[in-house]
């Protein structure tokens, strides 16, 4: 039972170290301690908590204690409960990878994309994107879609992209052959002026999906998958407008790229479909 009369900084650190320590105890995790270990070693502040636990007691009957480290402390309470939920929901996915699969999860490989995953997760300022880049590197364990070389790309567009972006993949996953003012449309009711900081945001945001490689405009392909040069034959020419084209143009529509989808396929899907070989 908590010892209620303890200083809350000392209680608050107790609780950090001791759930730091029976993490290794726990039964899901027994067997992926060295997932834990390399998710832990790439979050800087794991390691302040555990040398601040060692010291704290010395500190409290010193008198040494101050606001500044009861703040701290009750940070980090919230940190760890956070890293804890976690660690947890990754077991639970991991529990239900294909036993082919099970080596994969103890591999070096494998191991160097948790640290790059859980780097993200630690500089991610939303629950949203944190739960991206658990799908992220639970899916990358599940399936073997997607080489690791791809897997690390879409962590660098995990932490290169903002939720804004992700509205609009998800706008166009959802309704393929979308133009950008259904897309405007999907993500809010006013519409703004061309000249207004609304309208180049949303420009903004289709340059960079676009030169990113996750979106383009719809293309005919032939049955090989190749792409269909556009032809001007047979097109009625209208008379040129004296104004600029849109930034809610609503004639050409997008998709995902192949990649981009594959993207979404492991971002924001918590279970990639396994391939039937699998």
């Amino acid at each position: 039972m908590e010892d209620t009369n303890k200083p809350l900084e000392e209680r608050n650190e107790e609780f950090i170290a001791y759930e730091l320590a029976i993490l290794k105890d726990r039964g899901q995790w027994t067997k992926y301690c060295r997932i834990v270990a390399n998710a832990m070693s790439a979050i800087p502040w794991v390691g302040q908590v555990l040398a601040s636990s060692a010291s704290i007691h010395g500190e409290s009957e010193q008198g040494r204690v101050n606001e500044l480290h009861e703040e701290w402390l009750k940070i980090h309470q919230q940190k760890v409960n956070q890293l804890m939920l976690t660690l947890d929901e990754m077991a639970y996915r991991l529990e239900s990878v294909h036993a082919n699969h099970k080596s994969r999860i103890q591999s070096d490989a494998y191991l160097a994309l948790i640290r790059r995953a859980f780097k993200s997760w630690d500089a991610a300022e939303t629950q949203e994107k944190r739960d991206y880049v658990v799908n992220l590197i639970s899916n990358a364990a599940a399936s073997p879609l997607c080489p690791d070389d791809q897997i690390r790309l879409f962590n660098d567009w995990l932490d290169k992209y903002h939720e804004i972006h992700f509205k609009v993949i998800r706008a166009i996953y959802q309704s393929k052959g979308i133009t950008r003012l259904a897309i405007w449309q999907s993500v809010s009711e006013e519409m703004p002026r061309e000249d207004s900081a609304e309208a180049d945001l949303f420009k903004l945001l289709i340059r960079d999906l676009s030169a990113g490689g996750v979106i383009r405009q719809t293309r005919e392909t032939t049955y090989e998958g190749d792409f269909v040069k556009q032809s001007s034959k047979g097109k009625v020419r209208k008379p040129a407008s004296p104004l600029l084209e849109s930034a809610f143009e609503e004639t050409k529509p997008y998709q995902l790229t192949e990649l981009g989808a594959q993207f979404v396929h492991y971002t924001m899907n918590q279970v990639v479909k396994k391939l039937s070989s699998v």
